[in-house]
């Protein structure tokens, strides 16, 4: 029996499922690479993960919205930020009626993958195309999945928006991979030298990357009239991946005239997660307006 609460802290997970049903495509059988599970309680952290999953957080019946979202965790494509930017964000996101799907993608590694600069966007296609397809079993809406992504999290959510025409994985359903909306904190937007967060360029694309593969992940230079509306939170004093990521996707959205909203905050550095605590404001305040005026949720 699902139990539920009314304490976004306490709110468990129903269920964790593989995210593939059967084989992980792309992937390199390798015995000796295994994941590894490290911090501690309410902190989880993952790396070296080669099976990914989906955490399931459903809402109370009474909240349900019937709207979704894919949560991708940061740690610059090296380990999962999985708690602090995983499931207390799930959890938030059931308070406002949201279905959260934590994602546990595997982190590119040529030891598990024959390339390992689209495993990530395999496992966050493959997460829409499961949350959109189970609809009818969570009570879901299919037109209102949504993904969020922090990081290089938020890297691998606007991919997922920038290519949803370039499955990079079987789709004999022709189920739809675009997200219907995402939400980007202080995301890794450019592989360019100028803006790259370069840990998170370098695991992914590796260091001496082609011009091609410096524009296929430069979510800036891929918006399109059919990118999804998107919301960006970002730090002006973000040390770590400078603000002018979000600030030039924010400007392609309007370019192309995409819904586009943004929350830049003075302070509060990289990785704030949920609670930047250098002021009251909440963004995820910003989020729920943001989504009642689309007409995600109520």
């Amino acid at each position: 029996m699902f139990m539920f609460s009314t304490d976004p802290f306490t709110a468990k997970a129903q269920t964790v499922i593989p995210l593939y049903p059967g084989a992980v495509p792309n992937a390199i059988v390798n015995n000796t690479y295994q994941e590894v599970k490290s911090g501690s309680e309410n902190n989880i952290g993952y790396s070296k993960v080669t099976k990914p999953t989906l955490e399931i957080y459903l809402p109370a019946k009474d909240k349900a919205t019937g709207a979704a979202i894919v949560i991708c965790p940061g740690g610059g494509y090296a380990f999962l930020s999985y708690d602090h930017e995983g499931t207390e964000i799930a959890k938030a996101f059931n308070e406002i009626g949201v279905a959260a799907f934590v994602l546990k993608y595997r982190l590119p590694s040529d030891a598990i993958m024959k390339d390992k600069s689209i495993g990530p966007l395999q496992d966050a296609q493959m997460a829409i195309k499961t949350v959109r397809e189970s609809a009818a079993k969570y009570n879901l809406d299919p037109k209102k999945v949504g993904i969020i992504g922090f990081s290089a999290g938020g890297s691998l959510a606007a991919l997922t928006g920038s290519h949803f025409d370039d499955a990079k994985i079987s789709n004999t359903n022709n189920t739809s991979l675009r997200p219907d909306f995402m939400v980007l904190l202080y995301p890794v937007i450019s592989m360019t030298d100028s803006l790259a967060h370069g840990g998170s360029r370098n695991n992914l694309i590796g260091p001496t990357p082609t011009a091609a593969q410096i524009k296929y992940f430069s979510n800036e230079q891929n918006v399109t009239l059919n990118t999804p509306p998107t919301m960006l939170v970002h730090a002006e004093d973000d040390n770590t991946v400078n603000v002018k990521n979000s600030l030039y996707y924010y400007d392609a959205l309007l370019k192309n005239k995409v819904p586009a909203a943004m929350t830049i905050y003075p302070k509060g550095g990289h990785g704030f997660g949920l609670n930047n605590k250098t002021t009251p404001d909440k963004w995820m305040d910003h989020v729920k307006n943001w989504m009642i005026g689309n007409g995600w949720i109520k």
